[in-house]
């Protein structure tokens, strides 16, 4: 069970393990100017639009709103001490509603000069609060955000640096890169995929960065498969950040399978997810947990991971039919439960459950299968705890 070294392309079962789709989410939502084909443009394009930008505190209550006739369809927003407009974004738009307790998509339906009257007086009516301002002065003049006082902004270039630090450019000069794709033909994985605009894991808008990189040219093995082939993983990262409070900061890092071309993520074991919500002190957070986090994760050995999947497979829980039902039973499952966990693991591995990894792969198996995501995730969640009893 060791590194099996850098290959070509390899057999893998996308079958094991849990099904994660949050990086497919993020591929199918992304128009082109969002992607990015490497770390480097990537790191150039968010830390240019934080030198262009400046914060500053101002009172609700003398922010000013402007839309006239002759402006178009267009609303500007002017701060205290300043006689520049500034056009908010769609994001800041729908912040400064929600400061005033207005619905956002119904103002944004609205023509500009009512939408602003509307806008206006909210602000001068409502008690006055202290906003956090975050403007773009880069040939636009653009308001990015409006936070509270105790919004604590972490830069999206801050979370794009600390993974450079693992991953330079994120194209393979390192052991972090963008990923390859499954086969699902011949469940062969490939890790030699040309990064285009339609592979690239890499993503920033006006509101966020996300970033997906994986270890896959040095796969790990864990055991057989039931043919006795190797069972095969790779390690993996994503992270996620919003200087204009549109999501938390957070890191998940985990072993795959595979990664097939739309992005969802096949066979994943050990999860783990580090969130961090924008308060006042998340940079002191992010410096102490989040950049830690991934330089460790990239250094790690893969031992204790290996390790718990074989003290999963040789911990042997059943060996009659009576052990299986009394087993599920003390995990909380019914009668109807205990059987098709049982029929689910002698259909996928081959034979009836005798280990623990044998009804983990059970439950991620009917996981997989469930279209209530509450469902699912209760059963994935499950299926992690029992894991982590033997891991």
């Amino acid at each position: 069970m060791n590194n099996v070294g850098t290959i070509s392309s390899f057999k893998v079962d996308p079958s094991r393990g849990e099904h994660n789709s949050r990086v497919a989410s993020e591929w199918f939502s992304r128009p082109a100017d969002e992607r990015f084909l490497d770390l480097d443009t990537l790191f150039k394009s968010v830390s240019r639009r934080a030198e262009c930008s400046c914060t500053r505190t101002v009172a609700s209550r003398e922010v000013r709103v402007h839309a006239s006739p002759d402006q178009g369809d267009a609303l500007t927003v002017i701060l205290p001490g300043s006689d520049t407009p500034l056009m908010p974004t769609h994001w800041s738009f729908g912040q400064l509603c929600s400061l005033v307790g207005a619905p956002a998509g119904y103002l944004r339906d609205m023509p500009a000069t009512l939408a602003g009257i509307n806008l206006q007086y909210g602000l001068s009516h409502q008690r006055s609060e202290q906003v956090k301002i975050l403007e773009l002065d880069d040939g636009r003049q653009e308001l990015r955000a409006a936070t509270s006082p105790e919004y604590g902004r972490i830069f999206d270039h801050e979370l794009v640096s600390a993974v450079r630090q693992i991953a330079g450019n994120g194209v393979g000069d390192t052991r972090w890169k963008v990923p390859g794709a499954l086969d699902w033909s011949t469940s062969t994985y490939n890790p030699h995929v040309d990064i285009t605009v339609d592979t690239t894991t890499l993503y920033a808008s006006d509101r966020d960065v996300f970033m997906f990189l994986v270890d896959d040219l040095n796969p790990i093995e864990a055991g057989k498969l039931a043919d006795g082939s190797p069972d095969l993983f790779f390690r993996g990262f994503y992270c996620w950040n919003s200087e204009v409070g549109s999501k938390t900061l957070g890191i998940a890092s985990f072993y795959l399978r595979g990664v097939c071309q739309n992005r969802n993520l096949w066979g994943v074991d050990g999860f783990e997810e580090i969130v961090i919500r924008h308060s006042k002190y998340a940079g002191n957070r992010f410096a102490h947990e989040v950049d830690p986090a991934l330089e460790t994760f990239a250094n790690s050995s893969a031992k204790s991971f290996i390790t718990g999947v074989k003290a999963a497979r040789e911990t042997i829980v059943a060996r009659t039919d009576d052990d299986r039902h009394v087993f599920l039973k003390n995990q909380g499952f019914g009668k109807a439960d205990c059987a098709k966990i049982i029929e689910t693991v002698l259909r996928e591995e081959g034979h009836l459950p005798e280990s623990v990894f044998d009804f983990v792969q059970g439950l991620t198996a009917i996981a997989r299968r469930r279209d209530n995501q509450d469902g699912r995730l209760d059963l994935e969640q499950r299926a992690k705890r029992l894991f982590d009893r033997v891991g």
